[in-house]
């Protein structure tokens, strides 16, 4: 028993399972393929059960794939079934066939009608295919069929495939002639069923409905509305795939548009338009490209850090020469910052100048009312908090914008004086904090809209800059978090939700400042002369401690398109 169940417990490669066929046996099987072949599936006769997929080649749910499309061209809802006779005994020396004869057999295959009940016995739901029934029932008149019955020939007929053998199909009254296996045939669609194919190792099934097509392929249950499947065609008279831009008009397709008849193969579903159009879906696409799909897909992968995180990962500085001069250097860079939301430079020639060509190695600057690139020191030349010596509480920067700044870069030239370290916290850290521990609040941060002002009056400076939306800017499809706004100097008058919701939004925001101001969550280092820090603006908080003598900054703001276009160009998620 032990030693049938390891063989039964994975799958043969088609090479592997003849190795084990001797020469004197080969002959024997041959002819039991030979007595087999004339019966053929039924590709209507299908049970809306669950099902397993046929391309695991000992039949188990979680077994490897066997080879290919010959185990899995059935596909669909399968039921078990008692039998095996000789042929069952055959495949169980080969180790494929279950153990006790307890085989998976499509619902719906070979002549006649289904076995009586006496015959059929099920699986408590939730056992795995192969395992022994409890209680072997005494065989009978209607119990499992024997090798010349239509299943065992069916498992004979995929046997001979694998094997490269001829699989003829008699053309005899009741059987018809060799067709499409299901996965290929053309299905009209007013037929309103359930259909199975087993692509590769994938089990697919579809259904159509009356305004959109339900497709299960690769474990995610998909809908698509007929107008958008009609409308993403990417044939060539839909679809410039040179310019990868849409030719199809959106506003010339019906509304009402529904396919004439659907098909899929092992990786392809192919749609019939009333006009006799044909599109064409690879099932991987569709995947990626579904609602349900994309709710599972992260855009932005991230590392959320503390301190303590961040200090573990020893996230290397990147050479200033092999961040200009190689894609490796520039790589590694952009992704330390996509990872962690800051990144550095180091051993940067300590000028303005030197630091603008540092900035336009990965993006455009962002021309701002402070200009291009920003050169400051503690003389109050702009009518902002940041031009003094004061300490500064974390904030992102440009939140009176109407899309805040996305990058930010700082490069510390001189400083003849003590204090001045820079804070950094990850917001989106202490945002998934919020988000385990109270999801209410979390919630209302991402949807309550507030504006954020900056008034100057100053000289020859003069601006009244305002930028609406929430603190927490999330994707709706996945709630996954992209931009934090948050900044206490800049907050304008509230006066965009009415006075129910405001006390609520106060605890909310009370909680997420708590989590911003937890010291473990603070990252504090030291701007040196040399040393250039980029900034994730949309993600990591910044702030600076009082500091005393002489100290000069330059930096600018990076569009972030172009930062995160750089980064795809080397092949990274961004």
């Amino acid at each position: 028993m032990a030693a049938a169940s390891r063989r039964c417990a994975h799958a043969l490669p088609a090479s592997q399972l003849l190795s084990m066929v001797s020469v004197g046996a080969l002959p024997f099987f041959r002819q039991l393929c030979a007595l087999s072949i004339a019966a053929r599936p039924s590709p209507w006769r299908r049970s809306r059960t669950s099902h397993v997929s046929m391309a695991g080649g000992a039949l188990a749910a979680a077994s490897p794939p066997l080879g290919g499309p010959a185990w899995g061209a059935g596909g669909g809802a399968w039921r078990r079934v008692r039998g095996g006779g000789v042929l069952g005994e055959f495949l169980r020396d080969l180790g494929l066939a279950p153990v006790r004869c307890c085989g998976v057999v499509p619902a719906g295959f070979g002549q006649g009608s289904r076995p009586s009940p006496a015959a059929e016995e099920r699986c408590p739901p939730g056992t795995p295919p192969g395992t022994a029934p409890t209680a072997p029932r005494t065989p009978g008149p209607g119990s499992a069929p024997s090798c010349s019955s239509p299943r065992p020939r069916m498992w004979c007929r995929r046997l001979a495939c694998l094997l490269g053998l001829p699989c003829w199909q008699s053309r005899r009254a009741g059987h018809g002639s060799l067709g499409l296996p299901h996965s290929t045939r053309i299905v009209p669609t007013a037929a309103a069923r359930c259909h199975h194919t087993a692509p590769e190792s994938l089990s697919c099934a579809w259904q159509l409905h009356g305004d959109h097509l339900e497709l299960r392929y690769a474990n995610t249950l998909m809908r698509f509305d007929f107008v958008w499947l009609r409308d993403h065609c990417r044939s060539a008279s839909c679809y410039n795939a040179k310019t990868n831009q849409r030719s199809l008009d959106t506003a010339s397709v019906d509304l009402g548009i529904k396919p004439k008849a659907v098909r899929v193969d092992e990786t392809t579903l192919f749609l019939t338009w009333p006009d006799g159009h044909v599109t064409r879906y690879g099932l991987e696409w569709l995947v990626k490209n579904s609602y349900e799909g994309q709710k599972q897909r992260v855009m932005h992968p991230r590392i959320l850090w503390n301190a303590e995180i961040y200090r573990q990962a020893q996230v290397p500085s990147v050479d200033c020469r092999s961040f200009l001069e190689t894609d490796e250097g520039l790589k590694e860079f952009l992704q330390n910052f996509l990872l962690y939301g800051i990144a550095f430079v180091e051993n940067v020639t300590p000028t303005k100048e030197d630091t603008q060509i540092l900035a336009e190695r990965i993006s455009l600057i962002r021309e701002t009312i402070y200009g291009r690139m920003w050169y400051f020191t503690s003389d109050f030349s702009r009518g902002d908090t940041a031009y003094t010596k004061l300490a500064l509480d974390r904030h992102t920067d440009t939140t009176y914008f109407q899309e805040p700044c996305g990058i930010q870069v700082f490069h510390c030239l001189k400083h003849e004086g003590t204090g001045g370290r820079t804070l950094l916290v990850d917001g989106f850290y202490a945002a998934e904090q919020v988000l385990r521990q109270a999801p209410d609040q979390f919630e209302l941060l991402s949807k309550v809209p507030l504006k954020h002002e900056y008034v100057e009056n100053v000289g020859d400076c003069h601006n009244h800059m305002i930028g609406v939306g929430p603190v927490l800017n999330v994707y709706p499809w996945n709630n996954e978090l992209y931009l934090i706004r948050y900044n206490n100097y800049d907050r304008a008058v509230i006066n965009t939700v009415p006075y129910d919701v405001v006390h609520r939004w106060y605890t909310a925001h009370r909680t997420l400042t708590a989590e911003l101001r937890r010291p473990e969550n603070e990252l504090w280092v030291k701007l040196k002369p040399g040393k250039a820090l980029f900034i994730d603006n949309w993600r990591v908080l910044h702030g600076r401690e009082a500091f005393t003598g002489y100290r000069q900054l330059c930096g600018c703001y990076l569009t972030r398109d172009d930062v995160l276009n750089t980064a795809r160009l080397l092949g990274l998620q961004a």
